[in-house]
């Protein structure tokens, strides 16, 4: 029975020809630098939206390899012979991405392809209420400001242009910044978590139809709220009035009150129409 056994062993796990290949300096250091890349490549598809893309191929890989496992022969075909559009496909969707990062290596500015990441979170009780009283001295004397407070998905997109802040959000911090013709009143306030990471920010103009009293501000407000989910607070230099977009809709001459209900993310204000 013995030597059965070893027999089989000597068949089966040929230990004796297994080789571990030496582990030396080169082939550590190929291993570090090749990890540093792709965490730091990660982290640069989740601090922008392409994130949120990437998301979807992750989703559509594992179909694929359920697929497989499963031996569903229809969506393998299907998928297969979709394989090299789907190549294409994703280097359209991530053309605006390769772009900025080649721009960046071209320039020698390398580090500048990996930010640092700060995933934020919620915002707390005190963040809100600093918002809202800016918001509302703000709208007293008709000072014009736009604040986005991102949410789930990253405006990282939106900072690259503007001016690094990385400072506790505070209502005198805000009136400060976007007090009139000093440095930093110009574009948009990004505040992620509890921070203002970013000031004079450019925000996409939204490409829908708004009333023609609305100015940049409010076309750049529901312009990020359309391919975010961030809440924009707008306050008009014209008329004083404080507006909120998400989602695409714009929420205009909202109180105090309803601009707690929605960036306490409670339910949104329900009745009003898209102006």
């Amino acid at each position: 029975m013995f030597d059965a056994i070893t027999n089989f062993f000597d068949f089966s796990l040929p230990f004796a020809e297994v080789s571990i290949p030496q582990i030396t300096l080169s082939s550590v250091l190929d291993i570090a630098i090749l990890s540093f890349i792709l965490y730091r490549v990660l982290l640069y598809i989740k601090q922008n939206r392409a994130g949120i893309i990437f998301r979807g191929i992750i989703i559509l890989l594992i179909i694929v390899g359920g697929a497989f496992v499963l031996n569903l022969q229809t969506i393998l075909w299907i998928l297969s012979n979709a394989f090299s559009a789907g190549i294409i496909a994703i280097i359209v969707l991530y053309q605006p991405e390769l772009r900025k990062m080649l721009e960046k290596i071209g320039k020698g500015t390398a580090t500048g392809i990996f930010p640092s990441f700060d995933s934020g979170g919620n915002i707390t009780e005190q963040t809100v209420d600093a918002v809202i009283t800016a918001a509302v001295k703000m709208s007293r004397v008709r000072t014009g400001a736009i604040i986005a407070i991102q949410r789930e998905v990253p405006l990282g997109d939106f900072m690259e242009h503007g001016i690094m802040i990385d400072a506790v959000v505070t209502a005198e911090l805000l009136l400060n910044i976007f007090e009139n013709k000093t440095p930093l009143h110009d574009g948009a306030v990004i505040i992620r978590g509890n921070r203002v990471v970013a000031a004079t920010c450019l925000l996409p103009l939204t490409k829908n139809e708004l009333s023609h009293d609305l100015g940049t501000r409010h076309r750049a407000a529901v312009g990020a709220s359309e391919v975010s989910d961030a809440y924009v607070v707008v306050v008009s230099e014209e008329t004083g009035q404080i507006s909120i977009a998400n989602e695409g809709r714009l929420y205009r001459n909202v109180s105090a009150d309803e601009m707690l209900e929605m960036l306490s993310q409670t339910p949104k204000t329900r009745g009003r129409k898209r102006k």
